[in-house]
């Protein structure tokens, strides 16, 4: 395979990535924990788990469950908080040359407002601000799902952070590009979506005619949500003119191609990750193996194909 060089070089108007492959919040860890199986450096960048103000202690109930097509979890934003991250995780990252964006996630506006803050004093390049993980009882979604609130807050943490804004919507709406106008009026730079689906399974224990439930709640991902992710890529698409994120069930090339072709510029790696820990670098190679050997310039020219 070619040496890479600007083959896969995405721009996403003010933030430049050497390739479209993410990882996902909350499916990566704080990026470590992969060492052994990738060169983390190789991606396009890695979200990192969602960070809160303070640490987080996360759900005590059962926090991950295997669907049929993916899974639900319920960590509850499990971290260790914005002040630990800046001094024990970013040094890790900048030593290793790991390109990152931080996710950040607040119970009120005003805990999103010191977040943005915190990011701005300490140049942090680019956020991603969670507005739509349906986990946690106080905050996230509960923003995410009104565009007036969603623009309110998006405009006051853009007030505080200058650099990079990517707001990550839910899909659990009736219409996600209502929100997507919203955020852009705000001031994002980016949207990334979709964040999980509300959803439940129900495990039936049944002995000798008794029976107890164990009901579990939370966000479903994986492979049965690329659906739904695909159509609200391309809606957004239609109304939006700042870049749009993909994520939802990628697991293939394949998937890939179909997120460029609704309008994605770039894609998140999530649910694969728990199961192929290899999978977002062999991802990176399977796609610039793909457009060497299709003749394409570069991505933008494969994009521009995928979309005629």
């Amino acid at each position: 395979m070619a040496i890479m060089g600007n083959t896969l070089k995405t721009s996403l108007n003010n933030l430049v990535l050497k390739n479209p492959i993410l990882t996902a919040s909350g499916t990566f860890g704080y990026t470590n924990e992969f060492d052994e199986f990738i060169n983390v450096s190789k991606l396009g960048a890695v979200i990192t788990k969602a960070i809160s103000l303070y640490p987080r202690a996360g759900n005590k109930n059962i926090r991950i469950t295997e669907t049929k097509a993916g899974m639900i979890n319920s960590i509850g934003l499990e971290n260790i908080g914005i002040k630990r991250f800046i001094d024990e995780k970013i040094p890790i990252l900048k030593a290793k040359s790991i390109d990152y964006i931080m996710n950040i996630a607040g119970s009120t506006i005003d805990e999103y407002i010191e977040l943005g803050k915190i990011c701005q004093e300490n140049s942090i390049k680019a956020i991603e601000v969670n507005v739509s993980c349906p986990n946690v009882k106080q905050g996230c979604l509960e923003f995410g799902i009104d565009e007036n609130s969603l623009y309110e807050l998006i405009k006051a943490i853009r007030e505080e952070y200058k650099g990079y804004l990517i707001v990550k919507l839910t899909p659990n709406v009736t219409r996600i590009e209502n929100l997507g106008l919203a955020v852009e009026k705000a001031g994002a730079d980016a949207i990334s979506a979709i964040n999980t689906l509300k959803g439940m399974s129900i495990k039936i224990n049944n002995q000798q005619g008794k029976v107890t439930k164990t009901i579990i709640q939370g966000g479903y991902s994986g492979i049965g949500i690329k659906p739904v992710a695909i159509s609200c890529i391309y809606r957004l698409s239609q109304v939006v003119d700042i870049p749009i994120i993909g994520i939802g069930g990628i697991e293939t090339l394949d998937d890939i191609l179909e997120f460029f072709a609704a309008g994605a510029e770039a894609v998140e790696i999530g649910t694969a990750n728990f199961t192929h820990p290899e999978i977002s670098e062999k991802l990176v190679d399977e796609l610039e193996e793909y457009i060497i050997k299709n003749g394409y310039k570069n991505l933008d020219k494969l994009k521009e194909e995928l979309r005629k």
